[in-house]
């Protein structure tokens, strides 16, 4: 089964996709979760949700036009959170239903657009070798800058008072991450599609920070779980004819229920032990 699928060219690329979709979606989700924005990522794809309408509708292709809108939507977020007061939770919740009402009201009026259902749940098995390419181009894009401003980045992650304190522009990192993100949510959206971007952003984080100790261990950890669940999900849906983005996100659940399982185990006897020797 597993030199069936190697051998084929659309699980060839599918794969390749889905690792470098995994690896970009946990690294930008785990300065997401640290920063207590884990929706971030689902208003983004939200918001992306109609400019890919807007593509369908004017003939123009839709990923551009999803990026677009998504990039504007991020930047918006990064400056109403600087320049109001508004909560950062309510941005998010207004971007995030704007977007998806868009995306409605432009699938209702112009008929049945074509495809649309690939962007909503992702269609990681049809991928074309073009598409592949211009998600390694992102992919790799988004990497390269995470890690030549990772020491920045780390610093308004952790300390944002002391990184303004510091000298560091604030705006300027909040600006450029909000792109990066609006960027990892197009990437991610082929592998498991718009409703369920967030939790290949989300769930490989909140899983390596129950085992990880220190940014870059748990960042591996994330990092590993998000490929794994991915290349076992494509493999699964191949065997049993399974949506793939569906599949994915049973092995991210199931793979966080073990390690919560795991973990509360491991307090439970630790406490029984030293309960055991004081008594």
């Amino acid at each position: 089964m597993v030199l069936e699928i190697l051998e084929l060219g659309f699980m060839q690329r599918a794969l390749i996709a889905g690792v470098a979709v995994a690896i970009t979606a946990s690294v930008i989700g785990l300065f997401l979760v640290l920063r207590r924005n884990s929706l971030f990522g689902d208003a983004l794809s939200h918001v992306a949700f109609g400019g890919i309408a807007v593509g369908l509708v004017t003939n123009m292709y839709p990923l551009w036009t999803g990026m677009a809108f998504s990039v504007l939507g991020a930047l918006g977020m990064a400056k109403l959170r600087q320049s109001t007061k508004i909560p950062a939770d309510a941005t998010v919740a207004i971007l995030l239903a704007g977007g998806l009402a868009l995306g409605l009201l432009l699938s209702s009026t112009s008929g049945n657009l074509p495809n649309i259902f690939s962007y909503l749940f992702g269609s990681i098995l049809v991928v074309s070798a073009e598409d592949t390419l211009a998600i390694l181009a992102m992919a790799g894009a988004i990497l390269a800058i995470v890690i030549l401003l990772y020491r920045q980045l780390m610093y308004v992650t952790f300390d944002e008072e002391q990184a303004k304190v510091s000298g560091l522009s604030i705006s300027k990192l909040s600006y450029l991450f909000a792109v990066l993100a609006s960027v990892a949510v197009i990437v991610s959206m082929r592998l498991v599609g718009i409703l369920l971007v967030s939790s290949l952003i989300v769930i490989p984080n909140v899983t390596g920070l129950l085992l990880g100790k220190g940014f870059k261990k748990t960042a591996l950890i994330s990092m590993g779980i998000s490929i794994f669940s991915a290349v076992t999900g494509i493999a699964v849906s191949y065997a049993a004819n399974f949506p793939p983005s569906a599949t994915i996100v049973i092995v991210l659940i199931t793979v966080f229920l073990a390690t919560l399982a795991a973990k509360y185990s491991s307090k439970k006897q630790m406490a029984e032990k030293l309960e055991a020797a004081i008594s």
